[in-house]
């Protein structure tokens, strides 16, 4: 390509309009159109919203079931990858993936750098603690100097990091680890949405802990996209709501998160934390 254009140029008279050698760039969506392909990034790790089937090692998952029927859609293909929330940051913005199918804290300091679809889901937040003893948790001021669980840049270790506790970092781990951790007393508790802790403590009752009484902030998960791919944003959103009109979400969030529906807000009575820096 490069020959040919040089060509083009040294053949070309003086009074020629250059912008005839020029290309026009694609936008992203024109790019994945061409391409037929979606390239989305999910934890592969997390009961039920992505995890691999124990018979078939098939990735499915609510957020992974969704952003296919999405791509179905729109007359594409999924190509998935599989890491931790944080390592989607990069990914989007470097445009290794085209979406992070697992939200991106909308109030944290790298949130101007991406679009985000309309929501998927919504829940609140909560905490499981060991079963023995709440983990010496009573109140959300009990958090300071507890061993908190999870991904460095979400809004939940932010919420830990508020009251003070000690931040235990992981990368895309799975459920039985984060579980088995607060039961052993390597860490005290894991802050994470309502639903999916809910399902994933329900799912792995051998492990002796729970999921506490203690509720916060209302939640919203969208899929992110690279700031200003606003196109393949719009595009997403369309998508996702006919899913929401046709009650494609709604089948779907009730077969992942036993018959309860997470696509509508609920209203909640509970501490509101501001989080914002």
């Amino acid at each position: 390509m490069i020959g040919s254009l040089t060509l083009a140029a040294c053949g070309a008279s003086a009074g020629s309009d250059a912008s005839s050698t020029k290309e026009t760039e694609q936008t992203a969506w024109e790019k994945i159109a061409e391409n037929g392909t979606l390239k989305v990034a999910t934890s592969g790790t997390l009961y039920p919203s992505s995890f691999h089937e124990s018979e078939t090692d098939k990735l499915t998952g609510y957020e992974v079931e969704v952003i296919r029927e999405v791509a179905k859609r729109l007359d594409l293909e999924v190509d998935f990858t599989e890491m931790g929330v944080d390592g989607m940051l990069t990914s989007v913005n470097s445009g290794a993936i085209d979406v992070a199918a697992m939200g991106i804290d909308r109030d944290g300091e790298n949130a101007d750098k991406y679009n985000y679809t309309i929501p998927y889901k919504y829940s609140f937040g909560s905490m499981v603690v060991r079963e023995s003893d709440d983990s010496g948790i009573e109140t959300l001021e009990d958090l300071k100097d507890k061993k908190a669980a999870g991904a460095a840049t979400t809004s939940y270790m932010k919420v830990a990091r508020h009251y003070g506790a000690e931040e235990v970092i992981y990368d895309n781990a799975t459920n039985d680890q984060y579980l088995s951790d607060v039961a052993n007393g390597r860490t005290d508790v894991i802050l994470n949405d309502f639903y999916s802790q809910t399902a994933a403590v329900a799912a792995l009752p051998h492990i002796p802990v729970k999921v506490h009484d203690i509720f916060y902030n209302p939640s919203e998960t969208n899929y992110s996209i690279k700031k200003g791919n606003d196109e393949l944003t719009e595009k997403l959103n369309g998508a996702l709501e006919e899913m929401k009109e046709d009650g494609t979400l709604a089948e779907l969030s009730k077969q992942f998160y036993d018959g309860a529906d997470v696509t509508e807000q609920i209203d909640y009575e509970f501490p509101e934390i501001d989080l914002k820096e």
